[in-house]
């Protein structure tokens, strides 16, 4: 049986929702209160990603639902199962499957053509020089140290610009490790994004006193979607240019 027409979507996944608001804007009636592009952007906000208001978006009466396996719960994406609502539910963790999936959702999920933005994004991933190889650790958060482990996008996007991530053989996806296991795991460089937690200049750097360090901007290292035009520009400069270590 062929699904009716999508014309109201709500996205809890802010990758997906400036996917979606970049290719048309009008199907968007809902998103997470973390859904922060594009800037200025008008619709209902349904809580979290990790803790929806079931309730909230059954009244939007969405045709469909966008949600990704890593940042939503299965028990929440099943509740809207059970109130008749359809989830697309995506599951990327690397550059390729970005594309593939995207182009899946927004197509065959959502019925529109293939934006211009994606093609963007498919042409600056292509044949990326790889650059200096290092190895790097990337903190995704402190008290308690937390780092980027195995399968993860993060890791695949850096491996093609030729980071290699020193915990992508860790058995979690997102490892606690001691600081000072961290500051004598071989790394050559230590990766700090700006999300989930806000590393600065002054807040992260003073921690690796031995070890450069790059302050990225999460959005084009962890984002899925036209972030991903702008990123291989963007990070390069940004790897390319550390901040000395204190040592």
């Amino acid at each position: 049986m062929t699904p009716p027409p999508v014309r109201r979507v709500v996205s809890l996944v802010p990758s997906l929702t400036e996917s979606l608001a970049a290719t048309a804007p009008g199907l968007l009636v809902g998103a997470t209160d973390w859904c922060t592009h594009p800037a200025g952007l008008d619709v209902a906000r349904v809580r979290g990603t990790k803790n929806p208001d079931v309730d909230a978006i059954t009244g939007l009466r969405p045709d469909l639902v966008l949600a990704n396996a890593e940042e939503n719960r299965p028990a929440d994406l099943d509740a809207l199962r059970a109130r008749g609502l359809r989830v697309w539910l995506t599951d990327i963790r690397t550059v390729d499957e970005a594309f593939v999936q995207l182009r899946a959702m927004l197509t065959d999920g959502c019925g529109l053509p293939v934006p211009a933005w994606l093609a963007a994004a498919e042409r600056a991933w292509a044949d990326v020089p790889p650059g200096e190889p290092r190895r790097a650790i990337v903190p995704i958060w402190r008290r308690p140290w937390m780092v980027a482990g195995h399968g993860t996008f993060t890791g695949d996007v850096l491996a093609r610009l030729g980071v290699t991530n020193v915990y992508a053989a860790h058995a979690e996806r997102y490892p606690k490790i001691p600081l000072d296991e961290l500051n004598a795991s071989g790394a050559d460089l230590a990766v700090l994004p700006d999300e989930p937690y806000l590393f600065t200049a002054d807040d992260g750097p003073e921690a690796f006193p031995d070890l450069p360090c790059a302050l990225v901007s999460g959005r084009y290292l962890t984002w899925y979607g036209p972030s991903l035009a702008a990123a291989p520009a963007a990070l390069r400069a940004a790897l390319d240019a550390p901040l000395p270590p204190r040592g």
